[in-house]
């Protein structure tokens, strides 16, 4: 067995143990124990070295204080979310109770009734499962994009969970571009976080600094003339969620192809933007998001 192997074995089983744990406990203590693990060791791991550095680049004016209590608040989060996953089954996004409130949910109805193909994106934030989970729960037929984890045993027990919200997940790449085109061409929905680097993207503004981004949202989006709803997702307090769906966006018709994939990129980081600095410490700032980050 080679050295890979066993640390997949022992980090699955691990995932494992912490998945039945969050199970067993109610909603909110799950969530609650989560972030009070998360929130005590990851602020000393190295990678928040590389959340501190992207916090300085995004808000110059932040005192030390300031930055350090966004990492603490940001792996609060990242726990949470964590031990939510395997409850993903037990949130109604339209219950009663107000665990979770979605406004704009005229726009969900409007692309789940329209006959057309459509586009639903949203970047890492809060818990990002919600959304999707508040489209799905509106009778929409969503098919999610995403990056596979590194361990294949882990990525199948977060598709599992993700099975509350569809059984259809794209990988990104070359396979994946091809699926999701047939999803268009049937009239399907997608669902896209697009707040990652992506090396072979395009330069594209982010907190004022040239970032690296996907175009394939933009790209679709044009070509097959797409309603593209941008969406965000707010932890309240807790397991609790503001769910925001608003209009599609209006796609630029220059006639010049490449420059309108590059503004409809500008407007959608620009959306990013907006939605991270409602609650700035709520998105993942461990990610390489700049070139030198």
């Amino acid at each position: 067995m080679t050295e890979r192997r066993l640390a997949h074995i022992l980090e699955a089983a691990a995932a494992t143990a912490a998945g039945a744990l969050f199970r067993a406990l109610p909603l909110d203590a799950a969530s609650r124990l989560g972030g009070a693990i998360a929130r005590r060791l990851g602020p000393h791991l190295k990678v928040s070295e590389r959340a501190e550095k992207n916090l300085r680049r995004a808000f110059p004016t932040w005192d030390d204080r300031q930055i350090a209590q966004a990492i603490h608040d940001m792996w609060d989060n990242l726990g949470r979310t964590a031990a939510e996953y395997p409850n993903l089954q037990r949130f109604d996004c339209y219950a009663k109770d107000g665990r979770i409130v979605v406004d704009g949910v005229e726009h969900i109805d409007r692309l789940r009734d329209d006959g057309r193909a459509g586009i639903f994106f949203s970047g890492h934030l809060a818990n990002w499962e919600i959304m999707p989970l508040a489209v799905a729960q509106r009778g929409v037929s969503i098919s999610l994009v995403y990056r596979a984890a590194n361990n294949p045993m882990v990525d199948a027990m977060i598709l599992r969970a993700r099975g509350a919200i569809t059984e259809t997940h794209i990988p990104k790449g070359a396979s994946g571009a091809r699926q999701m085109i047939e999803i268009i061409q049937r009239g399907g929905h997608l669902g896209m976080l697009v707040d990652q680097k992506h090396s072979g993207g395009i330069a594209v503004p982010f907190f004022g600094h040239d970032a690296m981004t996907a175009p394939a949202v933009a790209q679709l989006a044009l070509k097959y003339d797409l309603p593209l709803v941008p969406c965000r997702v707010v932890r309240e307090t807790g397991a609790r969620f503001r769910v925001t769906i608003a209009p599609p966006l209006t796609l630029p018709r220059s006639g010049d192809r490449h420059a309108d994939v590059r503004a409809l990129l500008r407007t959608i980081n620009h959306h990013l933007e907006e939605a991270i600095r409602l609650r700035p410490a709520h998105w993942m700032w461990l990610h390489r998001r700049w070139p030198d980050s």
